[in-house]
């Protein structure tokens, strides 16, 4: 399915910077990261529980705000890139 994922980590301090860090670094694992915490890409149900379990691990829930959207599986998204900036997900030969 397809996974646009989002993210605000709270950065007020230095534990907030580190889980900025590894929060990026979880996410670039599973997806493209498309702009600063935006990310795309597709995923299984069992990747996409992979990478909720990881993130629950460096999150603090009370302070940090992720939102996982997920299309199912033959809903078509359409995208429209306005600007004359490459495509960060058209890594495709």
């Amino acid at each position: 399915m397809h996974v646009i994922l989002v993210y605000d980590i709270n950065t007020e301090d230095v534990e907030g910077r580190k889980r900025l860090v590894k929060t990026l670094k979880t996410c670039r694992k599973y997806l493209i990261h498309i702009q600063k915490s935006v990310f795309e890409g597709d995923l299984t149900e069992g990747k996409i529980a992979l990478l909720k379990k990881e993130l629950n691990r460096v999150l603090d829930i009370d302070r940090d705000f992720v939102v996982i959207y997920t299309l199912a599986e033959g809903v078509k998204i359409n995208r429209d890139i306005i600007t004359n900036t490459p495509d960060p997900t058209d890594n495709f030969l």
